[in-house]
């Protein structure tokens, strides 16, 4: 797809240069055709080599300069920005590539103004290319701030909800156990039944604190999409096929979490809410970010009843900029698509 785009660039680029040639009033002829395709071949290799796609360019546009009213010039200008736009540490080599550019182009058209003005205009054209790499990182950059900045704070979220269950909920269940455990020593000799009893609340207080601790292991250490493939596992039946599009990406910590977060109350929804028999998880992941979709062919209500579950997902994904959509499909079943970006 991608061979396919570059070479309608060249195609259309080049019968662009002829049409505006013949527009000028000049007469079609096998000079013009070729000078236009060879000014234009080289753009394919614009990210690859940048600086050689602007001296190829360049050359050959001050070559067809000879033509009147031929517009290759342009094509030179898009190169010499790419140019600085692609190897912004090469800026003084694309300085000195466009500022020659534009003398030789003044000589061979006759078309020489100051130099004063040709060295501007050679600068100017770099001086674009390179602003626009630095408000690209400029904007990269603030996103990976913000991701960061989500990141600490539900890394802070999730350590004090630890703590809060640790000393809450961890400090009775070890309170209930030595108090069983006292008891039972205490009660010596008194009949099987109490001993049984008393036994039965330390083994589940025990148990107990083997989940909490579990969970604050979890805690500590958010899943991501590497661990669809287990959830998976636990929510597919004999009755109920799950089947997972898409392999797992290296992402943010806090899109992974976000996007593994969407997938478990898509799925869990469809298991509990619905007679699914079928559900799709379906992970798209581009430059541009991660693409969840969930579906199932269950019975379709009118309208979507928005539990904690649901707003919670809106509010992850929300939260670090995304979009998402939730309804019913056609001809049946449910739909749930995320859109977080990178």
């Amino acid at each position: 797809m991608r061979h396919l785009r570059e070479a309608l660039l060249v195609v259309v680029t080049t019968a662009l240069l002829v049409s505006f040639t013949l527009w000028e009033g000049q007469a079609a002829s096998v000079e013009l055709v070729l000078v236009s395709l060879a000014v234009c071949l080289p753009l394919p290799l614009r990210r690859r080599l940048p600086v050689t796609v602007a001296i190829l360019t360049s050359t050959v546009s001050v070559f067809g300069s000879v033509i009147p009213g031929w517009p290759g010039r342009l094509v030179a200008m898009a190169a010499l920005c790419c140019a600085a736009y692609y190897r912004p540490l090469r800026l003084p080599w694309v300085l000195a590539v466009s500022v020659a550019w534009m003398l030789g182009y003044g000589v061979v058209a006759q078309k020489m103004g100051t130099v004063a003005d040709l060295v501007v205009l050679g600068v100017a054209l770099p001086a674009v290319g390179y602003a626009l790499r630095l408000q690209r990182d400029r904007a990269r950059q603030t996103v990976e701030l913000r991701l960061a900045e989500t990141d600490r704070l539900a890394a802070e979220d999730r350590a004090r909800l630890a703590r809060d269950v640790h000393d809450s909920v961890g400090h009775h269940l070890t309170a209930i156990r030595l108090q069983a455990m006292a008891a039972r020593r205490a009660l010596a000799g008194t009949p099987a039944l109490a001993d049984r009893v008393l036994g039965t609340i330390n083994d589940l207080s025990s148990s107990a604190l083997g989940e909490v601790r579990a969970l604050l292991t979890t805690l500590r250490t958010a899943p991501g999409l590497a661990e669809v493939g287990d959830l998976v596992r636990r929510l597919s039946s004999p009755d109920r096929r799950i089947t997972v599009h898409g392999t797992a990406v290296p992402l943010p910590p806090a899109v992974d979490h976000a996007a593994y977060r969407v997938v478990q109350e898509a799925l869990t929804n469809a298991v509990r809410h619905t007679d699914a028999t079928e559900i799709e998880v379906c992970l798209r992941h581009d430059r541009h970010g991660m693409e969840i979709t969930v579906t199932d062919n269950g019975t379709s209500a009118d309208e979507v009843v928005e539990g904690h579950g649901i707003r919670g997902m809106r509010e992850r994904v929300r939260a670090l900029g995304g979009t998402m959509s939730i309804g019913p499909r056609h001809p049946h079943g449910w739909s749930v698509q995320a859109r977080i970006p990178a």
